[in-house]
């Protein structure tokens, strides 16, 4: 699910750029009928009358009532000794019987297609089923569906009504989308000092998510939001939490030197920590220092891996910076046709600077 707008700026990965930025089955078919001489006729006289031959009925497949019933046996007792049934169906069953935590996990399945057929329409059912009984886990990934219209069509305001559900029973990631509504403004009127408290709730829950969104506001607020230092320090927390998009925050907070001293090589380690980590915007920024050689060896080639990694990641920023260097020819042979392809590849992906340029 791609939610309205990214939850995170980049961050500049050198100083001169400001701002941070599902299986269909076959069924075998039968073959050619069998045929057999038609021995009812007088002996041949020619080869044309000796070649005429009938069709009989296939008996490679039986239609008497007893074979249908061994061939439903057959299929039934293959399904069942299916794992994957074996682990859907308690979940069904539990449900069924009023049991809100399983409806959550069985709708949760269904929405991501994972060892059940993907039914979105049917899994924000079950979410909903769940939520009304009192599951905020359900109300928060049923929200997620409105906010995003995957499944139901989007509705912004009742994606925030089933965030504020959600929080309001204890679910720290309603609390943290819900943020980013008062954030954005999409649902409810912005309000940045109720997202900062929801923020705050949450990273003092353990939310690491929750400590970066904190700290993007402190970063990029106006008055008394604005808070480099304190930005830096919801970056750190976060990043020794796990939370990689932190590292890469703070990795930022390094090469502009907002909020802690500037120290590039600092920053490029903390790029690579959550390259490493999968954290693809941690390989663009990473790349980026190295084609201009700030903290780290001038070095395209290396920029151009670590584009094509993003770009492979679907990062669509990523195959954008790819494209340019086979535009120019650095790092990688000058190739025109691909650059092109690749362009239309960050368009398609969603980075619409790319669009004009494929």
């Amino acid at each position: 699910m791609s939610p309205p707008s990214p939850p995170y700026d980049r961050g500049p990965a050198v100083p001169s750029q400001p701002g941070y930025v599902q299986a269909a089955g076959s069924v075998p078919g039968h073959r050619p009928p069998a045929s057999a001489v038609d021995g009812s006729k007088e002996k041949p006289t020619s080869f044309l009358a000796m070649s005429k031959i009938t069709p009989r009925a296939s008996t490679r497949f039986s239609t008497a009532p007893a074979s249908r019933f061994l061939l439903v046996a057959v299929a039934l007792a293959v399904t069942a000794c299916n794992p994957a049934t074996q682990e859907i169906k308690p979940l069904r069953e539990s449900c069924d019987d009023g049991d809100v935590a399983a409806c959550n996990d069985l709708a949760y399945r269904i929405l991501r297609g994972e060892r059940v057929l993907q039914d979105r329409a049917h899994a924000a059912v079950l979410f909903e089923r769940a939520c009304d009984g009192g599951e905020a886990q359900a109300c928060d990934r049923l929200g997620q569906m409105y906010a995003t219209g995957t499944g139901p069509p989007q509705d912004l305001a009742r994606a925030s009504n089933l965030q504020r559900q959600a929080c309001d029973g204890g679910e720290t990631e309603g609390g943290i989308h819900l943020g980013s509504q008062y954030q954005d403004g999409e649902g409810v009127s912005q309000d940045l000092g109720r997202a900062a408290t929801l923020f705050g709730q949450a990273c003092d829950g353990g939310a690491m998510e929750g400590c970066t969104k904190l700290g993007v506001l402190h970063q990029q607020g106006d008055g008394d939001l604005q808070d480099l230092v304190r930005a830096a320090s919801l970056f750190l927390q976060a990043c020794e939490g796990g939370f990689m998009a932190g590292c890469v925050q703070l990795g930022a907070s390094y090469a502009s030197g907002e909020g802690v001293a500037q120290d590039l090589s600092r920053a490029a380690g903390l790029y690579q920590q959550a390259c490493d980590a999968d954290e693809m915007v941690g390989c663009l920024n990473l790349g980026d220092l190295h084609v201009t050689g700030s903290g780290v060896t001038l070095d395209f080639a290396l920029a151009a891996t670590l584009f094509q990694q993003g770009c492979d990641a679907r990062h669509a920023e990523s195959c954008s910076r790819i494209a340019d260097l086979y535009a120019a020819g650095s790092g990688v042979n000058r190739n025109l046709s691909r650059a092109a392809s690749l362009f239309r590849r960050a368009c398609i992906y969603g980075y619409q600077e790319a669009c004009t340029r494929r």
